[in-house]
């Protein structure tokens, strides 16, 4: 998978942020060797899931296929969120998996 980045966009209006993201976030954080990109791409969505941010979900649901996770998987760690993390959250995730499966022809 390609190295991560901030949308560079964002730069002429936060160009800090942008540079955090992409020095600490990505250039440290996710490439940590405690867990596997495969296994941090669960956790993030998991969180992003539970914590219904919707902004940011569908593009770390393409980055966790992307990292070997599958659409089953996903679903699944959905599914066992909802009871955790509340059933709209969960349906959600699910509609934005479902949108970038099919996107995919996953």
């Amino acid at each position: 998978m390609p190295k991560q980045s901030a949308p560079q966009e964002l730069a002429a209006i936060a160009p800090k942020l942008v540079e955090l993201t992409d020095t600490v976030l990505f250039g440290d954080v996710w490439e940590r060797p405690g867990l596997s990109p495969r296994d941090r791409s669960l956790v993030t969505v998991s969180v992003l899931a539970a914590l219904y941010r919707v902004e940011q979900i569908g593009y770390r649901l393409g980055v966790a296929l992307d990292n070997g996770l599958t659409v089953e998987e996903l679903s699944e760690a959905i599914t066992h969120l909802a009871f955790y993390a509340g059933w709209p959250n969960a349906v959600t995730a699910i509609n934005q998996l479902k949108r970038i499966a099919d996107e995919r022809g996953a």
